[in-house]
């Protein structure tokens, strides 16, 4: 306090004292904003501005949250040998009065009865799951069960907390893995505008600190303080990582713990504190040769740590294989869009970004669960995967691990949640199988030896005949044969062309129902 002097002009001198019980005391809050990336001028660097918040509008903020701030520009006045300093030049804030969030996030959404009219019209539709799935960057050509597997990386599983404490997550991770040119960062992008909270960073510009969180200097108390990084300013959102390949190791294990735990554990400079990072992993990356050499394995080629792997409930491998009748569709597809401005049609009108949002946002509040009859059958079929995968040997095309199973349950979840069910349906688990499969069929395309692959309908047959043989039985119900053939990424139509292609050979008999009957 600055001594003063009385008025009447007397020797004495006092300080003043802050008189609290007379005093009235309100919430206060210090925000630093940063400009957007698509705001910012040619040439220069995104600005930052001090926001002071008073009252009701504290904490309505959080890191990572885009928001419209209407407020008085006033300028920071300084007092004493600093005032003296600066003369007339001062540091300026902005006195918030209004604050609104551009995106609102998925728990924040209030539901009216009109948006609930429009869902439920969006629910009953046909082919819900993959008309909503093609909604997702419609420009871009293909790629329909990669945006199927963004789908329901938008969707999550069910984060369950068990009584001793332990947390397992809900949340799905998914790296693109394919040569250049295949639309990678495109989709990536597309995701970070339509996720309500998502923040988007490189390989290359991300390091281990920026990626967790750092130390720095409170600029108004002096005391040192946690700022969070890109993880950690996407909790409960997606951290979209692009050239994901080309970060250093040291950086790349900095993630290791928020994938699995989501939680960032730091002890710097004194400050020993656990933040968390409940975050969805997006990352794309391109294959070790810039290109996927075919003739080198399948793990030469990804070329990341099995440990790193192992974390990604899909790691999806997109080829750019050459094909005549292909190459003509995506020419078309890519000339209609720079000529019209928008992609063609798709036999549908395409679902708008805010009502996709909303439908996620209400699947959400869902919390389906896997019941006691599923658990044989997805044992199964886990068990199924690790012996292909022994069988394959070098050859192998992935890195099964108890994850996978965990991988299975959370995308069955998330199916369910799209369907508005509180219980995992054996379609659900066909569809997860089916999709982890369908993420290295691009490798059984261009796979350099032809011996061991066979067209459809015999290889149908084969899986069929090794199902019953295993089990062991003569009799296989046709809705048994539909799901083993779905979760060996083939088709029904394809199924039914087997059935009756091998009855008129009399490797089988078939009843009314489709129920087949091995001849002996």
């Amino acid at each position: 306090m600055t001594p003063f002097s009385f008025p009447n002009n007397t020797s004495s001198t006092g300080e003043l004292f802050l008189e609290t019980r007379a005093s009235k005391f309100i919430k206060f809050q210090e925000v630093k904003v940063q400009e957007r990336s698509e705001d910012v001028p040619v040439g220069h660097i995104p600005r930052s501005l001090t926001v002071q918040v008073k009252g009701g509008l504290t904490r309505t903020m959080r890191p990572g949250d885009v928001v419209d701030i209407t407020g008085i520009f006033l300028p920071k006045p300084s007092t004493g040998f600093k005032a003296r300093q600066t003369g007339l030049v001062a540091d300026t804030f902005i006195e918030a009065m209004a604050v609104k969030h551009q995106k609102a996030g998925y728990s924040d959404m209030l539901m009216s009865a009109d948006n609930m009219t429009n869902l439920w019209h969006h629910h009953q539709q046909l082919d819900m799951y993959g008309k909503l799935a093609q909604s997702i960057a419609p420009e871009i050509y293909g790629h329909a069960d990669v945006k199927k597997a963004l789908l329901l990386l938008l969707c999550g599983g069910v984060t369950r907390e068990l009584r001793d404490g332990i947390r397992i997550r809900g949340d799905i991770h998914v790296c693109l893995m394919g040569d250049p040119g295949v639309a990678k960062s495109q989709l990536l992008k597309h995701i970070t505008t339509l996720a309500p909270r998502s923040v988007y960073t490189t390989g290359r510009g991300s390091s281990g600190v920026g990626l967790t969180a750092s130390i720095q200097r409170d600029t108004v108390t002096g005391e040192m303080i946690l700022e969070g990084g890109a993880l950690v300013l996407a909790d409960h959102g997606i951290c979209c990582i692009d050239e994901f390949d080309k970060m250093e190791d040291s950086d790349r294990t900095a993630i290791h713990e928020v994938m699995e735990q989501q939680t960032v554990s730091i002890a710097k400079a004194g400050i020993t504190t656990t933040l968390n990072a409940r975050t969805a992993v997006l990352a794309a990356a391109n294959p070790a040769y810039g290109r996927y050499n075919i003739a080198a394995s399948p793990q030469e080629n990804i070329n990341l740590p099995a440990a790193l792997l192992s974390r990604f409930d899909l790691m999806w491998l997109i080829l750019d294989v050459a094909g005549s009748e292909s190459d003509v569709a995506l020419a078309q597809h890519v000339l209609h869009v720079h000529r019209e401005g928008k992609p063609p049609g798709l036999g549908f009108e395409p679902i708008a970004a805010s009502q996709l949002r909303a439908y996620v946002a209400h699947a959400r509040t869902f919390s389906p669960h896997v019941p006691v009859e599923l658990s044989n059958y997805i044992a199964s079929a886990y068990a199924e995967i690790r012996q292909d995968e022994i069988d394959a040997g070098e050859k192998a095309m992935g890195y099964t691990t108890a994850r996978t199973l965990l991988s299975i349950l959370r995308l069955s979840e998330a199916l369910a949640r799209l369907r508005w069910a509180d219980q995992v349906s054996e379609g659900d688990v066909n569809e997860a199988l089916r999709l982890i499969k369908m993420s290295k069929i691009s490798l059984e395309d261009t796979a350099g030896d032809d011996t061991s692959k066979f067209d459809p309908i015999t290889a149908i047959y084969m899986a069929i005949r090794d199902w019953a043989d295993a089990q062991p039985t003569s009799e296989v119900r046709y809705d048994q044969a539909v799901a083993l053939v779905i979760s060996k990424g083939y088709t029904v139509e394809t199924l039914r062309a087997c059935l009756e292609e091998y009855a008129s050979l009399d490797v089988w008999v078939l009843d009314d129902d489709g129920n087949i009957l091995f001849v002996e």
